[in-house]
């Protein structure tokens, strides 16, 4: 129920709401699997993302998110699970490859899956280089993929604000690229790299942002 009242009353009154402009929504494909690869600049980016694609769009998920006790937990649960979120274990050894299996198994179901190259938001409002599992599940499942580019999210939730702000938002999706020329190279770094900077360079075309050649950094990780 949770769900269904999310995709089909919420993601509605979202958009009247906040009234995001979205170009290209014709470049994303109806049926089949799919990867969405976006830039990363707000904790709200998810949502909007998921309330202005025509498809059910999956996200990864903290697990512990999803086994709160209770009606709060179950809700919150229902609510996660609305907006596309699968719970995966992190902060172990295995915690990458549980993920990459999790969004392949929504591939292999020819779903939609989302990732962020970057990894991580931006915090500076830049585009930094692109961590290469978004090409490693390409290369895996054959899916295309759209680059999506956000702008305008990084002003919808200022910091100790609770309720987003109305703000000019724009999503642009690009259209699909193909990688099935590397078919049997997906275990290839090289092939798994180039792939992933020719993602990069067609969210850096279809954003606009300034881009930096290198993974981005929260100021924790500097200082550890």
């Amino acid at each position: 129920m949770i769900p269904l009242f999310v995709r089909f009353v919420l993601g509605p009154l979202a958009r009247a709401l906040y009234r995001p402009e979205v170009l290209g929504l014709g470049n994303v494909p109806r049926d089949g699997a799919l990867i969405l690869a976006p830039n990363h600049r707000a904790a709200l980016d998810t949502g909007v993302i998921t309330f202005v694609t025509p498809r059910q769009v999956k996200f990864l998920g903290k697990a512990e998110y999803f086994v709160g006790k209770g009606v709060k937990g179950r809700f919150m649960a229902g609510f996660l699970g609305g907006l596309g979120y699968v719970p995966v274990e992190r902060g172990n050894a295995q915690a990458g490859l549980a993920a990459l299996e999790a969004a392949r198994k929504v591939l292999d179901a020819e779903g939609a899956f989302a990732i962020y190259p970057e990894g991580t938001r931006s915090l500076d409002g830049r585009l930094h280089r692109g961590h290469t599992g978004v090409a490693a599940l390409a290369l895996a499942t054959g899916a295309k993929v759209v680059p999506v580019a956000l702008t305008g999210t990084e002003g919808l939730q200022p910091e100790g604000k609770r309720i987003p702000r109305r703000v000019k938002i724009t999503v642009t999706f690009g259209e699909p690229l193909d990688f099935s020329r590397y078919e049997g190279q997906d275990s290839s770094p090289a092939i798994r790299r180039s792939v992933t900077d020719e993602i990069m360079y067609a969210l850096l075309e279809l954003s606009g942002q300034e881009y930096v050649d290198r993974y981005h950094k929260r100021p924790d990780q500097d200082a550890a």
